[in-house]
């Protein structure tokens, strides 16, 4: 069977405005990161995690492959890491902590991939990069862009051609940063 997708789900930040581990918060006894995972599931061919805390996670995840970050560094450089790990043609990039994020809702959105390599939500405040598409193509680019030791995925996305993907229901884009975030669920 010819692999499409992989999900690639950001665990590894250090929840520093939640004041706990915001991928071990749950809701209806799931932890968020395992909501996550369900969601991704059920249009990836494969699932990565990169985080710096496997030994946190791995019970509730045993079936992913796992990408150690040494540190919790930047998104961008995490996905970076992801990105030249995976061998399907497109990747999903996730944060760990979408409530609101549904498996049908990623199939649905799956429709809109095409021609651009990359395919990201934009909101008022600009652009979704995690949760988003990304063909394996744009590894080059992404890589050239840390060499020259910027690391903003906002900077990034406004110099590629990116194709907007069109949300249905903008509710999915919907983090948990903070404990008032988390009580809005």
């Amino acid at each position: 069977m010819t692999q499409f997708l992989s999900a690639i789900i950001l665990a590894g930040g250090k929840s520093s405005r939640m004041g706990q581990d915001k991928a071990l918060l749950e809701i209806d006894g799931v932890p968020l990161l395992k909501r996550t995972y369900d969601a991704a599931k059920q249009c990836a061919d494969a699932i990565y995690v990169v985080t710096s805390w496997r030994d946190r996670y791995q019970s509730l995840l045993p079936d992913v492959t796992w990408i150690d970050e040494s540190e919790p560094r930047s998104p961008m450089i995490a996905f970076t890491e992801a990105l030249e790990q995976i061998e399907t043609d497109w990747a999903l990039l996730l944060a760990c902590d979408l409530p609101r994020l549904k498996g049908e809702t990623l199939r649905e959105l799956m429709s809109q991939l095409g021609e651009s390599s990359i395919v990201v939500a934009r909101s008022e405040e600009g652009w979704e990069p995690l949760c988003g598409f990304y063909r394996r193509d744009c590894l080059t680019s992404l890589q050239n862009y840390l060499a020259s030791g910027k690391r903003s995925f906002q900077d990034w996305l406004d110099s590629e051609n990116v194709q907007e993907l069109q949300l249905g229901d903008r509710q999915i884009l919907f983090n948990c940063n903070t404990p008032d975030d988390f009580e809005q669920i």
